[in-house]
């Protein structure tokens, strides 16, 4: 197991009582390094949104936690926020969470002359999504998609 994969998993193990005594849900974890600073950062989620209190009350909580286990090696900073309106998908969960929604994908190389598609999402199998592209259905396998997220069309 990478120490990416580690990180994230214990942080989830850790995370998720808090978030389930508060009736919250965790939308995603990421633990990546970004100009050449480390962050975990944990995305809740619950029925009727995030608040900045509410982020705020989970950092604290995991911030303990984070202090007393100390199981990450790298210096690091821990955030907390909501998914936003425009929601990463990354995992199966996200994808099936979307469908009906509009995403936007961005391909790894062009599929019929364009790289980013925008669609309602149909279908979310294990190994692919339908796009509905302006009535044409379109299958894409989830290994050519290199970033996907729904788009607030409001």
């Amino acid at each position: 197991m990478s120490k990416k994969t580690d990180y994230e998993k214990r942080t989830a193990e850790f995370i998720q009582p808090i978030l389930e005594e508060l009736g919250f849900s965790l939308y995603d974890l990421e633990y990546v390094k970004e100009a050449g600073e480390y962050f975990l950062r944990a995305y809740i989620d619950k029925p009727d949104g995030i608040t900045i209190d509410d982020c705020v009350t989970v950092s604290r909580r995991m911030n303990e936690i984070l202090d007393r286990e100390d199981y990450i090696a790298d210096a690091y900073t821990f955030e907390v926020s909501s998914p936003g309106i425009e929601r990463r998908l990354r995992t199966d969960q996200h994808f099936k969470g979307a469908v009906g929604e509009l995403v936007r994908l961005k391909l790894y190389a062009a599929k019929d002359g364009k790289k980013e598609w925008d669609g309602i999402l149909k279908e979310a199998a294990e190994d692919t999504v339908v796009l509905d592209c302006e009535g044409t259905e379109m299958t894409i396998p989830k290994s050519e998609i290199a970033s996907a997220h729904t788009v607030f069309d409001g």
